[in-house]
């Protein structure tokens, strides 16, 4: 599923079916999990940056995006 699409009828139903607070802890573990993902990635395009550029990087990108 691409960002543009919207949610399926089975993925709406199974949203519905959480509590707040699932929702929430789901939310909470795909943006640390997309943090992960960026950091992997500058990684892969810096392998000469330090974890702590990579990771000052991350809060960065992460402090000033935009959708």
């Amino acid at each position: 599923m691409s960002s543009d699409e919207p949610a399926s009828d089975d993925q709406r139903a199974a949203l519905r079916r959480m509590t707040p607070w699932q929702r929430w802890q789901a939310g909470r573990r795909f943006y640390w999990t997309l943090r992960r993902h960026k950091a992997a990635f500058l990684k892969s395009q810096h392998a000469d940056w330090s974890d702590e550029r990579i990771q000052t990087e991350v809060r960065r990108l992460f402090l000033y995006a935009r959708s």
